[in-house]
């Protein structure tokens, strides 16, 4: 059985005057119905710019080069804008932007920005969408009561239920959560990943959760991509990426988890993300890797298997996985 969403060698480019920048260079992975798969890296590794190209909505001056984004069997590349607009987005895959502040327009009511969605693809009256807005919220945990309100009104945990009832607001099989919890307090991070937890079960709805925290993504994700400049580095399970790391990149990143009781001194990575206009030949971590040799600064590394479900792209396991074809 085909999965519900699969991605191919998936590259999104932006065009400056001083180059074209790879921020999405050859992504794949794939995505059951009702799965959750966690986005990791550093800021500036392509996560945002990843979730952008699976909606079409990759802002100028970028643009999708290359690749295949199949929804239920079907490239959703090779559809109109318009079949995007009334069929796939929000019917079939939403996003929880960063930042429910600016998502959300500070001059219309919560319940208004919900509606409009709703009637922008349903033939429904605005009664009957200001109901649904209502339900949306008590959904997420707000008083209903609340539909009236503006979003200064609300405090950031309450504007972030908001935006996910947004995004809820059509039944999509796929919500993209990008960095739902960036900016709110441990208690709320806690509440938004218990709401999509419930939600995921109640509604057999699968998440794709963009994020820089690792710890977030363990509570939650049936399987975990960790990216680095563009490129996903290492993919498999949660728990074998948590407890048995392939990739010197999601070592490093598994080593600057600050631990409670911990003695010694926060470990972290040498140097900063290549600019991804002139990216460095052979492996783009070579430069910052401890374990680099030399084919790794001349040879881009194939992904090899580490098991039948993990995945690594690096040369250090060159003598005990096969490559992995893409």
């Amino acid at each position: 059985m085909a999965p519900l969403l699969e991605v191919r060698n998936l590259k999104t480019y932006f065009y400056t005057l001083r180059g074209a920048v790879r921020a999405v260079d050859g992504v794949s992975f794939t995505l059951e119905r009702g799965e959750t798969i966690g986005i990791v890296g550093e800021s500036g590794s392509g996560k945002s710019t990843l979730g952008f190209s699976l909606l079409k909505l990759v802002p100028p001056p970028g643009r999708i080069v290359d690749g295949s984004i199949f929804l239920d069997g079907v490239d959703i590349l090779k559809l109109p804008e318009e079949t995007m607009r009334k069929e796939i987005r929000w019917k079939r895959i939403s996003m929880v932007f960063q930042s429910a502040l600016n998502a959300l327009n500070p001059v219309k009511r919560i319940g208004d920005q919900i509606a409009d969605a709703i009637m922008a693809h349903e033939d429904v009256s605005k009664k009957e969408a200001l109901q649904r807005a209502a339900e949306l919220l008590k959904a997420v945990g707000i008083d209903p009561s609340r539909v009236n309100n503006y979003p200064h009104e609300f405090s950031g945990g309450m504007r972030q239920r908001a935006v996910i009832a947004m995004a809820l607001a059509l039944q999509p099989d796929i919500v993209i959560a990008d960095e739902p919890t960036t900016a709110l307090d441990v208690v709320v991070q806690a509440q938004i990943l218990n709401l999509f937890k419930r939600l995921r079960k109640e509604r057999n709805m699968s998440i794709i959760l963009i994020t820089h925290d690792l710890s977030l993504v363990a509570e939650i994700a049936d399987k975990v991509a960790i990216m680095y400049a563009g490129k996903i580095v290492e993919l498999g399970p949660s728990e074998k990426i948590y407890t048995n790391p392939a990739h010197p990149y999601t070592r490093g990143l598994m080593a600057s988890i600050p631990r409670i009781g911990g003695t010694k001194e926060l470990s972290w990575i040498p140097g900063f993300p290549p600019d991804l206009r002139s990216p460095p030949p052979g492996c783009r971590f070579h430069p910052r890797c401890p374990f680099a040799m030399d084919i790794c600064r001349r040879e881009e590394p194939p992904y090899f298997q580490i098991d039948k479900v993990h995945i690594s792209a690096c040369w250090l396991h060159k003598e005990g996985a096969a490559p992995v074809k893409q």
